[in-house]
């Protein structure tokens, strides 16, 4: 698309940004697997010795960013969208296990960390994701409204509120609906 802008001035905004983390986020990713596989009762898994490091950036923060591109940005420019929260892995499921200690606390007592379980590293697994997200704050005056630790624990509440959303994703289910909705307005196109 940046090729577009040079040679024909399309007006293009690129933005980059780093992990994010909040509601409706798959449960693959880190954060809402480990919520997930806290309240199951199974093993958390980290990866090496946990010190793979990732700048978090709550969802509705990136939206915001967004926002401020298309009312702001320059044609041509790339923004890199970041909230500078680095945390490492292990640093990341230790606090969401002590939110879920506060908020959902086991009936046996135990803390949450009692289920982290260090496994083997992934091949090529990347040390560390970072962005530099000043250009944005300098040029168009954006910065993030959350913390790391305010959203984390508005997403773990989500979370706790929403087992029903996770289940029926982890299950499968929602591809049959994905499949009768699809259906539907296939048909009647």
């Amino acid at each position: 698309m940046r090729s577009f802008h040079r040679t024909f001035g399309l007006p293009v905004l690129t933005v980059n940004s780093s992990n994010n983390y909040g509601p409706y986020q798959f449960p693959e990713k880190l954060i809402p697997l480990v919520i997930h596989r806290a309240l199951t009762g199974e093993a958390l898994p980290v990866y090496g010795d946990g010190k793979n490091v990732r700048d978090w950036l709550h969802v509705s923060d990136h939206c915001a960013a967004i926002r401020t591109v298309l009312e702001k940005g320059q044609p041509g420019e790339v923004y890199n969208i970041g909230a500078s929260s680095e945390k490492t892995n292990l640093e990341v499921i230790e606090m969401i296990c002590s939110l879920l200690d506060e908020q959902q606390p086991q009936r046996n007592g135990k803390s949450y960390q009692e289920q982290i379980t260090f496994v083997k590293d992934r091949p090529g697994h990347d040390h560390r994701y970072a962005i530099d997200a000043r250009k944005i704050r300098r040029e168009l005056g954006w910065k993030p409204k959350l913390t790391f630790e305010s959203g984390l624990r508005s997403t773990v509440r989500w979370y706790l509120e929403n087992r029903e959303w996770t289940a029926n994703v982890t299950s499968g289910a929602y591809r049959e609906w994905i499949a009768l909705h699809y259906d539907k307005h296939a048909n009647s196109a």
